[in-house]
Parts: C-alpha cells; sequence; structure tokens
C-alpha cells in the first residue's frame, strides 16, 4: 500500500474518531447525569441503542413486555430518587409503555419514558409511515411533561429538561420522543459533547414559610388526640430520620400508608396500624405527611372519620393545589418533606407537651387487642390454606430478614398483606398504589433485585400474576434473587363460581383448576414448589431468600377463600335487576 494510500486512510479514521451521532448522544447524556440502567424491550428503531448502551456500560435489562419494562422503571424511580428510564418500540410498543407512565405519574414515581417514533413529515401528513402515530400528542395528557428530539444537537437540553421535570416539585413521568431520523444525525464529537447538560440539583429543597411552620404548630399544640399519617411521599422523600425524630419527640401515634410502611417498624410503641379505624374516626387534629386524602383514605370525609367537620387537618406536600382538594386544610404546609419537618422540629422544645395519655393508652388498648384477635387466624397449619394463615408464614420471613423488599399485589391478597405483614426499614414495601392497578408485579420485583440488590419477595393473586407472568423468564435470564409466592385460589376472588347457564365454558372468574404456575418457572432454569400448608411454605420462601435463586411457589389456597373485591367491594356496581326468563 502507498503512504498516500496509508495517509488517507489514517485522516479517515481520526475523521471518524471525531464524530458523534444520536445513539452515542443519548447514551453520553445519560452516564453524564449518573443514570445506567435501563429498562427496555428492544426492537426498530432502538435495537443498536440497547446494544450500543451496553457496549458502553450501561446496564440493559430486556424484558417481554414494554408495561413491565416502564413499571420497573417507575419504581427504579422511587427507590433511587433518580428517574428511572424505560426505552420502547413505537407505536404499540409506545402505547404499552404508556400505562406504566401514566401511572408513574399518578403515583409520583420520577420516570421517562423514551421511544422511537415515525417521522414527522410522514406523521404530520398522515402517509401511512411504519407504525405511524403522533406520540407527542397522545403521551401529553397522560404525563408530567412530554419532550420531542429533532436534531441530534438538541439532545442534551431535551433529556435534561425530562430529567428535571420528573424530579422536580411532585416527581412524575415525562415522555422523551426521538424520531428515528435523529439517531443517525452525525455531529462533531466536539460539539456533541459541548451540547450535553449535567442536571444541578434537579430537585432543590423548598423551604416552607415561617408563618405555616407556626399556624401548624399551633394547631398541633392544641390537639387532644392528634395522629400522623405518613404517606409513600414520605418514604420517597428519604426523610427518614428526622421524620422518626419528629414522631418520637411529640408522641403522636402515626398511621401508615401501604408504601409507607418501614419509615417507623411497624412494630414501633407508637404505630397505630392495628387500631387504624379507632384512629381515624377519632382523632382529632391529622397531620398529613406525603399523604393524599383520595379514595385510599376515603376523601377525608365519611363514616370512616366519624363526625363531619369534625377534624383539623394539617398537611405536608410540596404541591401547593394538592390543598383543599377534599376537605379544608386549616394549616397548609407548602414545602418538600425533610424541609417542613425539620422546620416543625425546630419550633418544638424541650416544653412541648407529649400526645395525652389517654388518647395513647387508648390507641395502644386497641391495638393489643386486635393483635390478639388476629393472632390464632396466622397460626392455623391447616390445609387447605386460606389467605391469613399463608400470610402468617410470610410475616415470619420478612420479620427474619427485614431488609427483604417485598412486592405486593392481587385483590384479597394485597388487603390483607398490607395488615398482616409488618415491615421494619422504609421503602421495603412496594405495591399497587394510589390507582390499584394490577400488573404491577414482576416489574417491580426485578428493579427491586437491579436498584438494591436485595432479595425480593413478591406476594401475588393468581389473577394479579396473569398480567406480568411472562416476565419470569427475565428473572431467569438475569438471574435475580427474586422468589415468588402465588397464591392459588383458582380464580379472580375466588374459583368458586359456576356458569349460570350450565355450559360447557366456565364462570369468567375462575382459572384452569389446580394449575402448576410452579412448573411455568422451571421451564426457564429457575426453581418450582409446590406447597399446601403455611409450615411448607415457610420452609420453601426461607430456602428461597437464602439461596437467592429465581424460585416460583405455588401455594395452594382453599378456592372458597377471598371476598369479592377484597376490601374495595364498595366499589364494584352489583345489578338489582333480575330479568324474567
Amino acid at each position: 500500500m502507498s503512504v498516500a494510500a496509508v495517509a488517507k486512510d489514517v485522516n479517515t479514521a481520526e475523521a471518524q474518531q471525531e464524530l458523534t451521532d444520536g445513539f452515542h448522544l443519548v447514551i453520553d447524556a445519560l452516564k453524564l447525569n449518573d443514570i445506567n440502567t435501563l429498562y427496555a424491550v428492544p426492537g426498530i428503531p432502538i435495537s443498536d441503542l440497547c446494544r450500543m448502551a451496553q457496549g458502553e456500560g450501561l446496564r440493559v435489562i430486556s424484558f417481554r413486555h414494554e408495561q413491565n419494562a416502564g413499571n420497573a422503571a417507575a419504581i427504579a424511580g422511587f427507590l433511587t430518587k433518580k428517574p428511572g428510564v424505560c426505552v420502547t418500540v413505537s407505536a404499540p410498543g409506545f402505547l404499552n409503555g404508556l400505562t406504566a407512565l401514566a401511572n408513574a405519574t399518578t403515583n409520583c414515581f420520577p420516570m421517562i419514558l423514551i421511544s422511537g417514533s415515525s417521522e414527522r413529515e410522514i406523521v404530520d401528513l398522515q402517509q401511512g409511515d411504519y407504525e405511524e402515530m403522533d406520540q407527542l400528542a397522545i403521551a401529553k395528557p397522560l404525563c408530567k411533561a412530554a419532550f420531542r428530539v429533532l436534531h441530534a444537537q438538541d439532545l442534551g437540553i431535551g433529556l435534561a429538561r425530562a430529567i428535571r421535570a420528573a424530579c422536580s416539585g411532585r416527581p412524575g413521568g415525562v415522555y422523551l420522543d426521538l424520531p428515528a431520523k435523529f439517531f443517525s444525525q452525525v455531529m462533531s464529537a466536539e460539539e456533541g459533547a459541548k451540547s450535553l447538560v449535567k442536571v444541578i440539583d434537579p430537585a432543590p429543597e423548598q423551604i416552607p414559610g415561617p408563618a405555616a411552620v407556626k399556624r401548624a404548630l399551633d394547631v398541633l399544640k392544641g390537639a387532644k388526640r392528634p395522629l400522623i399519617v405518613l404517606g409513600k411521599g414520605a418514604a420517597y422523600a428519604q426523610a427518614d430520620e428526622v421524620i422518626r425524630e419528629f414522631v418520637e419527640k411529640t408522641g403522636i401515634p402515626f398511621l401508615p400508608m401501604s408504601m409507607a410502611k418501614g419509615i417507623l417498624p411497624d412494630t414501633h410503641p407508637q404505630s397505630a396500624g392495628a387500631a387504624r379505624s379507632t384512629v381515624l374516626k377519632e382523632s382529632d387534629v391529622v397531620l398529613l405527611v406525603g399523604a393524599r386524602l383520595n379514595w385510599l383514605l376515603s376523601h377525608g370525609k365519611g363514616k370512616a372519620w366519624g363526625e363531619p367537620y369534625s377534624k383539623k387537618f394539617i398537611q405536608i406536600d410540596i404541591e401547593p393545589r394538592e390543598m383543599d382538594s377534599n376537605v379544608e386544610i386549616v394549616a397548609p404546609l407548602v414545602g418538600d418533606i425533610g424541609s417542613c419537618i425539620s422546620a416543625l422540629l425546630e419550633g418544638i422544645d424541650s416544653k412541648w407537651p407529649k400526645a395525652p395519655s389517654d388518647w395513647t393508652g387508648a390507641v395502644n388498648a386497641k391495638k393489643d387487642a386486635n393483635i390478639a384477635k388476629m393472632a390464632p387466624k396466622l397460626m392455623n397449619n391447616a390445609s387447605p390454606m386460606n389467605y391469613h394463615s399463608a400470610l402468617g408464614a410470610l410475616r415470619a420471613v420478612i420479620k427474619e430478614r427485614p431488609d427483604a423488599i417485598l412486592v405486593n399485589e392481587g385483590a384479597n391478597t394485597l388487603d390483607l398483606a398490607r395488615g398482616i405483614i409488618d415491615m421494619y426499614q422504609p421503602r421495603k414495601r412496594l405495591d399497587v398504589g394510589t390507582w390499584g392497578v394490577m400488573g404491577i408485579g414482576m416489574g417491580f420485583a426485578v428493579a427491586a433485585a437491579v436498584e438494591t440488590g436485595k432479595p425480593v419477595l413478591a406476594i401475588e393473586g393468581d389473577s394479579a400474576f396473569g398480567f406480568s407472568g411472562m416476565e419470569v423468564e427475565t428473572i431467569c435470564r438475569y438471574n435475580l434473587p427474586v422468589c415468588i409466592v402465588i397464591f392459588n385460589n383458582n380464580g379472580i376472588y375466588r374459583g368458586t363460581d359456576v356458569n349460570p347457564t350450565g355450559g360447557p365454558d366456565v364462570a369468567p372468574m375462575v382459572f384452569v383448576k389446580d394449575a402448576r404456575y410452579d412448573k411455568m418457572m422451571e421451564a426457564f432454569g429457575g426453581v418450582g414448589v409446590h406447597v399446601t400448608t403455611p409450615d411448607e411454605l415457610k420452609r420453601a420462601v426461607s430456602a428461597a431468600m437464602d439461596s437467592g435463586k429465581p424460585t416460583l411457589i405455588n401455594a395452594v389456597i382453599d378456592p372458597a377463600a377471598g371476598t369479592e373485591s377484597g376490601n374495595i367491594g364498595s366499589l364494584n356496581p352489583q345489578s338489582v335487576v333480575v330479568r324474567k326468563k
């Protein structure tokens, strides 16, 4: 080869090294902002993005369905306070991920959904491109913010805006649209590097006003039966120590919502979880910390709360529009939870009166009575199991492994586990959240294992598991320390419904009788176990949690166990009309 030819090849190589493109800019921008994991379903036009991201050192967890990848990204955001990132293909893939994005926004989880999309000029003229869809327009109403990046040089700003929108104020989901042509756009590597943005302080502290703090303290000081309600916003804030100090310094009973369990242990002497009905109904001043008065708290009114208009509410929330959403908030505290609780603590001196002893004594008496009443149900070792006896066994497993993460979904499986299984550390219980949506199980379990490295116990109703069950292959493929327990009672709510026509089709709520979900796990190389008693269940789960091997336990539950719609049967309309035959 001539000297001139060699020189030409060297110059060409150097020129190539000085270039970058849309693929590399996305990867570089994510790494610059300490986002090191992608939850994805690869395909056109993001296949190479996934391959290259892995090659550049990002962890790419590839799922079987975009909704599950999106759920994983959402709960990753909750656990880390950084936006979890889900990457999907266009149109149907985008729509699958959109359910998780909307759920993340509703639950205030920081998440970014990045989807490839068809070309703008064809979409806008509706000329029938591959998977043609105006994804940005569809996403906007369902998330906190939505952006589209058409030019490679704008990627840095586009991702920065997405991160800031996802994390700042009340966190939520953000959509980032990347048309196919974007990825192959080439520009100078030097200019590309300059175009990237490292987001500084995406969720700055928001300090409450002094007058608002004084007002809240004055209301709290005058309480005869005060109550603190901790919501999942309090768990997300990671202000655990300052919350604990405030609760213990005031002596006020606290009631944790399900994903706030463990900020203080459920066994803490001030925990009122086992006396929920009593404290909601009889309290006179309620301090809401990262909890919203939505349907999960009966909107702050009705018979669950006792006499109408008898309560005074103090509310801590970073979103001012949340105040007075259902009832009057007499002392709104707008700011981040850590700053607000710290400000309240500064106003509490050594002379601050503890919560009245007659109130705390009454709460403890009710709590002790309810715990004693429940104990025999949890110790039953009969076969077939019911929900209480099975959950009693799992309660002991979590007590022995307080750093394990519990994922929970279902109807009766969810409702009863909330009250039965005690949590001891914050952000260890992950469940269906505000919407009560089924299908979060396997996505949450995968992300919990990936983000924390801790063992995960996923307690699933057989119906709930069906929404994301194929992801057991994902769990096996990545060899994650996840143990899945399926409460199998052969159907939705119960497995005892009968087709009223006497025809060959089973009733709509009934599944295959005596299905062996454990065999499904074995098919992918995981461990499958079939159990019929609480003792067998405890031994199997303990072994799985200790081994760290992907495991699925098929726990046989009495088909007649369970109630229609679980604890929210009142939301399920029932027909009272009988047709004449």
